[in-house]
């Protein structure tokens, strides 16, 4: 996605909706805008602010309205066994594939990390798997495959594993560059509101 497209969307759902979006050049470039602004903005709706926060979630973590409402609809069934359908939506949406490389240190964002999975430069379990969408599970190791490990995109893979702030659900294991689920993912960021989520798609 283009970044001045990026950037609209970040001015619309805020900064954390993207990692390049949190940097100090795009604040710079909010305070300038909103200098040169003029008159009263306008107040959304409720219905927008509930828009706006499913829509943070959505692009964040690079899904489509199709597959999230898939999540969404699993999230509320799980409700029926007595879950909780928020905490069932942000744990099956964080363990995306692709969100678990950006999460290890394997990307530097989530697109990134998309990418690299859907180029199959990743095993799970030992086999390889190029499916974004895969949702990891307690016990699964993440490794480099073979071939890839030579590709310029990891020349400095050790340096990137032993500097990610990697959540507690997840182990790294620098020297052998490794990534293993330990258990489920915890504490969502306060950025997002899973539970407007699942109230938005409730009415």
């Amino acid at each position: 996605m283009a970044k001045i497209k990026k950037y609209k969307i970040a001015r619309r759902l805020g900064a954390g909706v993207y990692e390049k979006t949190q940097g100090q050049k795009f604040m710079l470039a909010e305070q300038k805008r909103s200098k040169a602004r003029t008159g009263r903005p306008k107040r959304p709706t409720d219905y927008g602010l509930s828009l706006i926060k499913k829509q943070r979630v959505r692009f964040s973590y690079g899904v489509s309205e199709k597959q999230f409402r898939t999540y969404v609809d699993k999230a509320m069934d799980a409700a029926k066994r007595g879950l909780v359908p928020s905490e069932v939506l942000f744990k099956t949406i964080e363990s995306r594939f692709d969100n678990v490389i950006y999460r290890s240190g394997f990307a530097s964002t989530r697109a990134f990390g998309r990418q690299l999975a859907t180029h199959g430069h990743f095993l799970v379990n030992g086999k390889r798997l190029d499916v974004p969408s895969y949702l990891v599970k307690k016990g699964d190791v993440i490794s480099i495959r073979e071939g890839s490990k030579t590709k310029t995109v990891f020349a400095d893979i050790s340096e990137r594993l032993a500097s990610a702030n990697v959540p507690g659900w997840l182990s790294v294991d620098v020297k052998a560059q490794t990534v293993t689920v330990t258990g489920e993912p915890k504490d969502p960021e306060p950025f997002f509101d899973f539970q407007s989520i699942i109230e938005f798609y409730s009415r």
